[in-house]
């Protein structure tokens, strides 16, 4: 049995590195889609923007088994994207420090313009009680610039995480357990 060819519909450094750590052979073809939800519930966001990106992909290349991945934190069911300025990223880690949080991603497989299986995975993250300066100084790094919810785990963020209950990879923005059993269940071997 041959391996099923692969696209990854996602810019994101962090999902090819995860991919490229499995071992998984994948393209990048960015979805020029614009994340437009339309569910009533935020925390379906996730899902629907995973669609969104591998629908929009799977239509120009045919064939090819496309994942779509979106990631979002959420504080009290509300979600926070990416931050606008570092006053909004330094407003962001405020209100997660000391709390748990959770982050949703939604995984979302298709092919031919088709989706195949779509679901989301969700981790609970606990921040540490950090000082005012240690949050304005993750800031300052501009590391959290382009992050859901203002940090990486991955990176000099995980300064400020005390634990998490669930896949840490789920955080990083592709939750690895999840996305290999929804491949395995449509056989499709990467």
């Amino acid at each position: 049995m041959t391996k099923s060819e692969i696209v990854l519909a996602s810019g994101s450094p962090r999902r090819s590195e995860i991919l490229r750590q499995l071992g998984v052979n994948f393209r990048v073809v960015v979805s020029g889609e614009d994340e437009k939800p339309t569910s009533t519930n935020p925390l379906d966001f996730p899902r629907e923007n995973a669609c969104i990106k591998a629908l929009s992909v799977s239509r120009q290349e045919r064939d090819a088994y496309v994942l779509g991945f979106d990631t979002l934190v959420f504080l009290d069911n509300v979600p926070l994207g990416k931050p606008k300025s570092e006053a909004n990223a330094l407003e962001m880690l405020s209100k997660l420090n000391n709390r748990s949080h959770f982050v949703i991603t939604g995984v979302a497989i298709a092919r031919n313009g088709e989706i195949l299986s779509a679901s989301e995975e969700k981790t609970e993250v606990f921040f540490r009680n950090c000082t005012l300066q240690e949050l304005k100084d993750y800031v300052n790094s501009r590391d959290p610039m382009d992050k859901a919810g203002a940090y990486g785990i991955q990176t000099n963020g995980a300064r400020l995480i005390k634990s998490i209950n669930g896949c840490y990879y789920n955080v990083v923005g592709l939750p690895v357990a999840r996305t290999l059993e929804m491949l395995d269940g449509l056989q499709v071997r990467v």
